[in-house]
Formats: structure tokens, C-alpha cells, sequence
């Protein structure tokens, strides 16, 4: 298990509304309200942006993080590392000025991701790039913490 894993197995931070608890709602007027009109009564709540999601994989000499952010430029992001924490922030602001949309649907604002880093990475060889809307960072691994193969040792 790695230790940069920060995020339940289903990849969501957020609680999922659930109407178990209230069973004399109908499944109509549930179906109404949540699936036709989900945003109903949330007006400024939901800027467009989600969380964006994060693949972590750990292999022999580094980890390999790879984060999704569509519709970022590079210069909207941010990467920093403190003691052990590595942090990716992002922010997307509105390059229009326009107040004649009928509908607007794009979303603009921020987030910021957080990773506990273990004590066996080389904070200043990590290397990031992005392209096509993938941030990758590669996190390599102290030598001592390299795995290695098993050595065979000789009956006598």
C-alpha cells in the first residue's frame, strides 16, 4: 500500500445524497429533483471545477503520479513540497468578460491536492511535465529504498 494514497478506493471525496432515510419521498419526485435538476437550490456552490483525480503507482525505483486536469494550462499549476508533504494546486480563471451568455456552463476556480510523501523520496529529483491535460510526476527513491532482487544463497 502506498503511503501517497489519500483518497477512498472509489476515487471520490465527495458524499453521495442518499434519500434512504427519508422513504415517503417517491422515486418520481426524487428522480426529478436530483437526476433533472441537480444543482437545484446550489446555485454558486458548484463553480464546474472538480477534484481532479489521481493515479499512483509504485514501482521499483519511484512513484508515478499522474493527475488529470483537462482544461488546465501548465502556468495554472502549482507543485510545491514541504517537509513531507507534496502539494498540486490549480487555478482556471474566466478569460471572458462577457455578460451576454444565455447559458453559461464552463467552470472557473481552484483546488488543491495534498500527499503525505515517505521519508524514502528524493525531494529534489522530482521531475514533473504536462501534456494533453495529464500533470506526471515522477518521485524517485532513495537507493536504500530501491527493492531488490532476492539473493540466492548456496546450500552446503
Amino acid at each position: 500500500m502506498s503511503v501517497l494514497e489519500t483518497v477512498p478506493k472509489n476515487g471520490s471525496l465527495a458524499k453521495q445524497r442518499s434519500f434512504t432515510n427519508f422513504p415517503f419521498v417517491s422515486s418520481w419526485l426524487r428522480d426529478m429533483f436530483i437526476e433533472d435538476f441537480p444543482t437545484i437550490g446550489l446555485s454558486g456552490f458548484n463553480s464546474g471545477i472538480t477534484l481532479p483525480k489521481v493515479n499512483i503507482r509504485e514501482m521499483d525505483d519511484s512513484f508515478q503520479l499522474e493527475m488529470a486536469a483537462p482544461g488546465f494550462k501548465k502556468n495554472d499549476l502549482e507543485i510545491s513540497v514541504e517537509h513531507d508533504s507534496l502539494t498540486i494546486s490549480g487555478e482556471m480563471k474566466s478569460e471572458e468578460n462577457h455578460d451576454d451568455f444565455i447559458r453559461k456552463e464552463f467552470g472557473y476556480g481552484s483546488f488543491k491536492r495534498t500527499f503525505t510523501m515517505p521519508e524514502s523520496i528524493i525531494e529534489e529529483k522530482i521531475k514533473a511535465s504536462f501534456a494533453d491535460g495529464i500533470l506526471k510526476l515522477n518521485l524517485p527513491k532513495t537507493q536504500e529504498a530501491i527493492a531488490k532482487p532476492p539473493r540466492q544463497i548456496k546450500i552446503s
